[in-house]
């Protein structure tokens, strides 16, 4: 009996502790976000073409991935997505995607992720339960620096639009064969478990929480 009580009471001690260890977790990846949509903004001639970044109905970015995740099974990366309403962006919800191999990235350390979803489309398939790039959602690397007009008819055509940062480096790069999900779990912790993903993007009644104010900020800064 008293063996019960001890591990009851080890059990309500480790569990505050590992919630604040995941909240923590959380509220860096959006600040991590935050700060890869800022740098890239921050240098026109190899950001994102300003034309392509009005059109995208949603944003997708997911820092610091390591190499590791795209070579050993089982592992991924995480991020945030935000869509647009009348030309607002809708609060953010937790993403991840999960591995595929795109030698491009051998080598790095580590690397970032960006997607623009191009149309409404290709929205609704990101929040379905998991969409495969390339077999369900097309996918395209895509162009970067001022102008738009470089882009081929594949890029323009795409549902998604992919760009990877690698030391330094930002470039298109070509995800088919990964597999991109909301992240339930975080979300919950983000919004609670009554408010489901699709009802955070695909409305703008849902307001920001403010741990995410950076990485909101950083979506409007392009300019």
């Amino acid at each position: 009996m008293r063996k019960s009580v001890i591990a009851a009471a080890l059990a309500l001690t480790i569990a505050p502790a590992q919630a604040a260890e995941l909240s923590t977790r959380e509220a860096n990846r959006v600040h991590e976000a935050a700060t890869v949509l800022q740098e890239i903004h921050a240098v026109p001639d190899k950001d994102v073409p300003r034309e392509l970044w009005d059109r995208a109905e949603c944003v997708i970015v997911v820092p610091g991935l390591k190499k590791a995740a795209f070579v050993v099974g089982g592992e991924y990366g995480k991020g945030l997505m935000s869509c647009r309403h009348d030309g607002t962006w809708s609060a953010p919800i937790f993403m991840q995607i999960e591995k595929g191999s795109w030698g491009l990235q051998i080598g790095a350390q580590t690397i970032d992720l960006v997607l623009l979803v191009m149309n409404k489309n290709g929205m609704e398939k990101m929040l379905r339960n998991k969409v495969s790039l390339g077999a369900e959602a097309s996918v395209a690397a895509g162009p970067v620096g001022r102008d738009a007009r470089a882009a081929t008819d594949a890029q323009m055509k795409a549902e998604i639009l992919s760009y990877s940062r690698t030391q330094g480096l930002f470039a298109g790069i070509n995800l088919s064969g990964g597999v991109v999900r909301a992240d339930v779990d975080d979300n919950a912790d983000l919004y609670g478990k009554s408010i489901l993903p699709k009802d955070v993007v695909m409305s703008a009644d849902v307001k920001a929480p403010a741990v995410t104010d950076a990485f909101m900020s950083a979506l409007r800064s392009k300019q």
